[in-house]
C-alpha cells in the first residue's frame, strides 16, 4: 500500500484540494477496499453502494483525520462497518412468498445449516488467533481468494514460495486447539479439513 509518510502526504494534499493526490489515493486503496467488501459476499448492487459510501465518507473526513498515515486502517474499519450496516439492513427485509403473499419462514434445515456455519466461523476465528501474525496474514488473503501475485506483493514473498508456505499454515491451523475442538464435536462425515476459511468475515478479525 506504499510507505506510511507518502500516504500521509497524499491525504494532506487531497484535503487541500489536490486532485492528482486524491486520484492516487483511490488508485492505491481501491483494491484493498474491494477485497474487504468481497469477503462479505454482498450482492453486486449492495457492494457498489458500500464502495461509494466508503469513498464519500473519506471525502467528508479528509481534513479531520487525526493520523493521516493511518489511512489504511481507517479505510479497512470504515469498509467493515458499512458492510455490516448493509447486511443488517438486508436482514430486516423479510422475504415474502409471491404466491401466498405471506412472509417466508426458514426451514429447520436452513436454521441448522446457518448454526453450523456460525460454529465453523467461530472455530476458524479462534484458530487463527492461535497462529503467528505471518500465518494469519497469509490465510486471510487466501480466504479473500487473492491472486498469488497480489499476495506476493502485499506480504513481500516470492510467488513460488506461497503455495508451500500456505500448505504449512493450513496444517498449523488444523492443529490449533480451536479447530481440533471443532472437528472433535462434528460427526465423522461432517469433518472439514480445517474448515473453509472463506466462512470468515472481517468482523471476526
Amino acid at each position: 500500500m506504499g510507505d506510511t509518510p507518502e500516504v500521509g502526504r497524499l491525504v494532506r494534499a487531497s484535503a487541500d484540494g489536490d486532485e492528482a493526490a486524491w486520484n492516487e489515493l483511490v488508485r492505491r486503496f481501491a483494491h484493498p477496499v474491494m477485497a474487504v467488501i468481497r469477503s462479505y459476499r454482498l450482492a453486486p448492487a449492495d457492494a457498489e453502494d458500500v464502495y461509494q459510501t466508503v469513498w464519500l465518507k473519506l471525502v467528508e473526513h479528509l481534513g479531520s483525520l487525526r493520523d493521516p498515515e493511518a489511512l489504511p486502517g481507517w479505510l479497512r474499519s470504515t469498509t467493515m462497518h458499512e458492510c455490516i450496516r448493509q447486511l443488517e439492513r438486508r436482514r430486516r427485509t423479510v422475504p415474502v412468498d409471491p404466491q401466498a403473499g405471506e412472509a417466508m419462514q426458514p426451514s429447520a434445515d436452513d436454521i441448522e445449516a446457518a448454526a453450523m456455519r456460525a460454529e465453523l466461523r467461530v472455530a476458524l476465528r479462534d484458530g487463527l488467533a492461535e497462529l503467528s501474525e505471518e500465518d494469519q496474514a497469509l490465510l486471510r488473503l487466501y480466504a479473500l481468494a487473492e491472486p498469488y501475485k497480489n499476495v506476493a506483493e502485499l506480504l513481500q514473498m516470492k510467488t513460488g514460495s506461497i503455495g508451500p508456505t500456505l500448505g504449512r499454515s493450513l496444517a498449523r491451523l488444523r492443529q490449533t486447539r480451536a479447530l481440533r475442538r471443532y472437528l472433535g464435536t462434528q460427526p465423522a462425515a461432517d469433518h472439514q479439513e480445517g474448515g473453509d476459511l472463506r466462512e470468515l468475515t472481517p468482523l471476526d478479525r
